[in-house]
């Protein structure tokens, strides 16, 4: 064995070791690891759940005091492309679409997303009937429903499940298998949805040419995980193919809203910063789109301050999660160390 050789072995044996003093909470005998490096990281996750739970205690609470939806109705605000906030969470136009979608106003980010696609769409007078929707990655989010009731002609598009099965997406329950899974009985009747709904499986990095004239599509959080950075950038422009000469695309996606330097590329779930999202205007302008103003702020409240951090729901025991979780809630959370929240970009397609 080379010198060399012998030096790498030592250095791996070296890390074996720390990330065993690291890491095992006891010894051979169940003695507790008293290891310097252990006694400084292992009240590191019981720190972590103590963040979780005061954040979401603080956000179950302050959902509570929201004031009712009643009398709350639809108005154009001037909708920018932007990142979810605790402002718009208390805004009138949040609290009017999740009635619509007849769930109640939580501070958490999907519920953010549903509605910045809904305000888009009804700020372009496309919430009607006879118009055509086509969805990208629609998992088993609700949107189709509320469109089919409202007369509005939808396709659903999910990939295909042989080919997501490796990727997560079936095993957490996010992904469309079949139309039943994007039907939601208490949003529109059956033979309605049936009517005014279609399944399509697409590869949204090879859109199929058949797929245009619609007025709108749209995709909630789907296109960060298309491989790289480069090839969601493309979905988007490739997406404004579908829709018809003033027709719109509303994308919403991952945010990394606090690092310019690094991000995650090249990878399932990929990060998008601002220049990104900057670069993807200037293209789409170019071209003779209309891309709604770029707004970067993230908030300053305290719900746009609590980032929330790993375990997840589904990382802890069923008890736990029940017991401790009930309102797991919040708009920006940690993904693998970059703090992110969801950004939504409005497009309208120009000649």
């Amino acid at each position: 064995m080379t010198e060399d050789n012998v030096y790498s072995a030592a250095l791996k044996q070296c890390a074996i070791d720390v990330n065993h003093l690291a890491t095992v909470l006891t010894n051979d005998q169940l003695h507790p690891n008293l290891s310097p490096i252990a006694m400084k990281l292992k009240n590191l996750d019981a720190m972590a759940l103590n963040l979780k739970y005061f954040g979401y205690e603080l956000a179950a609470a302050l959902a509570k005091a929201l004031p009712p939806a009643d009398n709350v109705e639809a108005a154009h605000i001037g909708l920018k492309s932007k990142p979810s906030t605790q402002a718009d969470m208390e805004s009138p136009w949040v609290s009017y679409w999740c009635s619509q979608l007849k769930v109640p106003v939580v501070f958490h980010r999907k519920l953010w997303e549903y509605a910045f696609v809904l305000q888009a769409l009804y700020e372009n007078d496309l919430l009607k009937e006879g118009a055509l929707g086509l969805g990208f990655g629609c998992g088993r989010e609700p949107l189709a429903s509320y469109f089919a009731n409202l007369g509005i002609k939808v396709t659903v598009t999910d990939l295909a499940p042989e080919h997501s099965s490796g990727l997560g997406w079936t095993d957490t329950r996010q992904h469309t298998e079949t139309l039943e899974a994007a039907f939601h009985e208490n949003l529109v009747e059956r033979s309605v949805f049936e009517q005014n709904a279609s399944l399509r499986y697409v590869d949204m990095n090879a859109i199929p040419d058949d797929l245009q004239g619609y007025d709108f599509c749209w995709s909630i959080c789907s296109l960060e995980h298309l491989g790289s950075i480069g090839q969601g950038l493309n979905f988007i422009e490739n997406s404004l193919k579908t829709v018809r000469l003033g027709g719109v695309a509303v994308h919403t996606t991952e945010f990394n809203f606090m690092n310019d330097a690094e991000t995650i590329d090249n990878w399932p779930t990929v990060l998008f910063q601002r220049r990104h999202f900057r670069e993807i205007a200037d293209r789409l302008r170019a071209a003779g789109h209309y891309v709604a103003e770029l707004d970067f702020s993230v908030g300053s409240k305290p719900l746009d301050k609590f980032i929330d951090i790993p375990p997840w729901t589904h990382d802890m025991t069923p008890d736990m999660a029940a017991d401790w979780a009930p309102n797991a809630v919040h708009l920006k959370l940690s993904i693998d160390g970059f703090a992110s929240t969801c950004f939504g970009l409005l497009i309208r397609k120009g000649g």
